[in-house]
């Protein structure tokens, strides 16, 4: 189906496309013709051409009649003559650009073979052709499931519903003729519709699925293309550009159609330019041409014998040197006639206008702070283990278990006060507790006798 905004009304009539003709979700800008001559009566009282264009799915277009005289306009909906049946689709074109357009595609506009159309298309006729349309991927998946279960080298790259929903026109590509005469009979029989099989092209492929090329862009083949040209590899040698098939092929793995568009300013540059297999006769040797500027006229040759130096030349002093060969004679060198390329400078583009910068609307980076929390703890842990105490060599000191732990030994060391539940509780805890800590490994120190002086008393 269409996209939303170019979705029709309740009475049939296009709502148009909301985005000009250029969404490109289904078609709504493949193969459009700008109508230039819309504003145009026609002179003389000469009636209006009466044939139309019409656009199907994926920039299939028809002429047709219109006999019964209806007024349309491009983007009107209309039933048109099928067979069997009628089919649906959009106006394109109307007036005297027709006709050219007629005779550019080869039809000719006084035929009496070209077909009617019936009238414009109903609400009915358009919710039977969304039906029919809604049904198109479902069956593209399944049909390619039966002809891989047929082990045939095929792809069936899309499918196309009549607008009344009597037929579908299976479209695929195949390097080699297939024989699909069971498939279509699975086909008959899997979807009981009327079947309809049509190869076409990988180009055609292309064109009728669309796509996004490497410049960006929606495929030329798919939006204004028509006819496709054949590209050969000399395009790209005369380009100068580098043989290399994955950048120079396109979607449809073939040679870009692209690559044709500025081949003939190419060419009339080179007409000025000596032949590329010119060899120049010198005095030190031959010399053969390596390398072509087309934009700045210069040539680059080398010696036969020393390819690594290359002597840069203008178009003038080549021709000047196969003058002088013709007549037989050898230039001394080719050093006399090669000219000096200095490399041009780079541009810098100066800030001239005074505008600020494109990052100021960009946040700043925020600075790493400093983890505190970490020297933090790092301090505490040196604080908390000091340097490990010297043991003595006493049995006294080892603790029982046979595993000694000098942090444990350390800890009552420093606080006797402190009550050790695997031992009985000390009865004199009480009378000790105001003494300081003393060495077990030391005897203890007698003590001072106190002298009270009167200044104390008085405090």
């Amino acid at each position: 189906m269409a996209c939303t905004s170019c979705s029709t009304s309740d009475g049939g009539a296009p709502k148009g496309c909301k985005n000009n003709g250029t969404c490109g979700t289904d078609s709504c800008n493949k193969l459009t013709v700008f109508d230039w001559l819309s504003n145009m009566s026609p002179s003389n009282g000469e009636a209006i051409f009466d044939c139309v264009e019409v656009r199907f799915k994926n920039g299939r277009k028809e002429f047709f009649r219109n006999s019964e005289k209806l007024t349309l306009s491009i983007g009107d909906i209309v039933a048109t003559v099928a067979s069997p049946g009628h089919d649906i689709g959009i106006v394109t074109l109307t007036g005297e650009l027709v006709k050219i357009q007629m005779k550019k595609k080869g039809v000719n506009p006084e035929s009496n073979e070209v077909p009617k159309i019936y009238r414009k298309a109903s609400q009915k006729d358009i919710d039977i052709w969304s039906v029919a349309r809604d049904r198109e991927e479902p069956m593209k998946v399944r049909a390619r499931e039966l002809a891989i279960q047929h082990k045939l080298e095929m792809k069936i790259s899309d499918i196309e519903f009549q607008g009344d929903g009597s037929k579908a026109t299976f479209y695929y590509t195949a390097n080699d003729r297939v024989d699909f005469r069971l498939l279509i009979k699975d086909f008959a029989k899997e979807f009981s519709t009327r079947v309809e099989m049509k190869q076409v092209g990988f180009r055609q492929e292309a064109a009728r699925l669309g796509g996004i090329g490497s410049c960006g862009r929606e495929l030329c083949c798919s939006t204004w293309l028509t006819d496709f040209r054949s590209v050969n590899t000399s395009a790209a040698r005369y380009q100068q550009l580098s043989l290399n098939p994955q950048k120079l092929a396109g979607q449809c793995g073939k040679l870009k159609c692209c690559l044709n568009y500025e081949l003939d300013t190419y060419m009339d540059a080179l007409k000025d330019f000596p032949d590329y297999d010119t060899k120049l006769v010198t005095e030190k040797g031959d010399a053969v041409c390596q390398k072509q500027d087309i934009f700045k006229g210069l040539m680059w040759f080398a010696y036969t014998n020393n390819f690594a130096n290359w002597h840069v030349l203008k178009i003038d002093q080549v021709k000047e040197i196969i003058a002088e060969n013709k007549q037989k004679n050898k230039v001394s060198s080719l050093e006399d006639f090669a000219i000096e390329v200095t490399s041009e400078p780079e541009k810098d583009f100066n800030n001239a206008m005074g505008q600020e910068s494109l990052t100021r609307f960009d946040q700043p980076k925020r600075k790493k702070k400093p983890n505190r929390k970490k020297k933090q703890n790092a301090e505490t842990a040196a604080v908390a283990t000091p340097e490990k105490p010297k043991q003595a060599h006493n049995q006294n000191n080892k603790p029982a278990g046979g595993n000694p732990n000098p942090n444990q030994q350390q800890n009552k060391q420093n606080n006797p006060n402190k009550p050790n539940h695997k031992n009985k509780p000390n009865p004199n805890k009480n009378n000790n507790s105001n003494k300081p800590a003393s060495n077990e490994n030391k005897p203890a120190e007698p003590r001072k006798p106190i002298i009270i002086t009167k200044n104390e008393n008085k405090k």
